[in-house]
């Protein structure tokens, strides 16, 4: 019997609700599947298109640098 096998013979003998864990756990397992690159080139490439999305925006760097004053100080 393959593993794939085992499985789905396992899974078909939990509730329903169970059923939905599992599936919501190999989704899950699928997402890191998806996306191998390292951790630092994802920051990395996310940051550009924050940056990007900022400048379409109109946002400049010291826009940024203020508002994180403001949030700090507490306003």
């Amino acid at each position: 019997m393959t593993v794939k096998e085992i499985l789905l013979r396992e899974i078909e003998t939990l509730p329903e609700e169970r059923q939905s864990n599992v599936l919501a756990f190999v989704r899950f397992l699928k997402i890191g599947l998806a996306d191998s690159r390292p951790t630092d080139q994802q920051f990395t490439e996310a940051l550009a298109r924050a940056r990007a999305i900022a400048s379409e925006r109109g946002i400049t760097e010291q826009d940024i640098d203020a508002e994180i004053r403001a949030v700090r100080s507490g306003q």
